[in-house]
């Protein structure tokens, strides 16, 4: 079990767990809405993919096939073509996004860590969706200050979706709100941060220092989200907690 900076408080997405989050407090109801309407209608790369992954000795880092499913029906109802994924690990998030563009469509995917993005990109070939795939190794605060250099990237964006270090979401957020268009959607993973958002200041005092940062970091997120008059805010309780902003300025 992971802990924190003491050594005795274990961090709430521990990697000895399953890649599948909630926030449901009944995981036979979880596990309902799995069996009912997300595994049935799971492609099989996705779920090859998956079940690789909750093998990975991170694999807490996934998106669960819930929100896999939440990324895709967004895609389809806005009519994305062009997208950007920031933080990408094995891929299955990104496998669903490039599922769900149009042939001719495309998504710049960022992270700093190739090896993970190799592990799922035979699912990609093997699902015939990896020419949809722009891989781009590094920073994701650099490589999106690189597409903004290009006033031609300016709003040309439809779609973007956030999983990564969440210190740097509020920055994220300045960035990708000039990559996407006015009516475009960005989607932030991870921002009830397991519930500890809410806990009081004397019971958060008591998460690991990983978690309590990136608490800190989320909270700061959602306040700055919510008196944001460039976006409308929907936050979902689905997975970890999802943020969908979609630009309106």
């Amino acid at each position: 079990m992971a802990t924190g900076g003491s050594g005795s408080v274990p961090n709430v997405h521990s990697n000895t767990q399953s890649s599948n989050k909630t926030l449901l407090k009944s995981q036979a109801l979880y596990k309902y809405v799995l069996d009912t309407t997300v595994l049935p209608n799971e492609p099989e790369c996705m779920r090859e993919l998956r079940l690789l992954t909750e093998q990975h000795e991170r694999r807490a880092m996934a998106s669960p096939p819930d929100e896999a499913q939440l990324l895709q029906m967004l895609i389809k109802l806005t009519g994305a073509k062009h997208t950007v994924e920031v933080g990408v690990f094995t891929g299955y998030s990104l496998l669903a996004t490039a599922l769900a563009l149009p042939d001719d469509g495309k998504v710049i995917a960022i992270d700093t860590n190739r090896s993970y993005y190799e592990l799922g990109r035979p699912f990609l070939e093997k699902a015939g969706v990896a020419h949809k795939v722009d891989f781009r190794e590094g920073p994701a605060l650099q490589h999106l200050d690189n597409l903004l250099a290009d006033d031609a990237n300016h709003g040309r964006f439809d779609f973007a979706f956030v999983d990564a270090d969440k210190p740097s979401y509020v920055k994220y957020h300045e960035q990708l709100l000039r990559l996407v268009r006015v009516g475009g959607v960005v989607v932030y993973d991870n921002t009830l941060w397991s519930g500890t958002v809410a806990l009081a200041p004397d019971d958060a005092a008591q998460l690991s220092d990983h978690d309590r940062r990136n608490s800190a970091a989320i909270r700061d997120l959602n306040a700055m989200l919510a008196a944001d008059e460039r976006v409308e805010v929907c936050q979902l309780t689905i997975a970890d907690g999802v943020t969908i902003c979609r630009r309106v300025v």
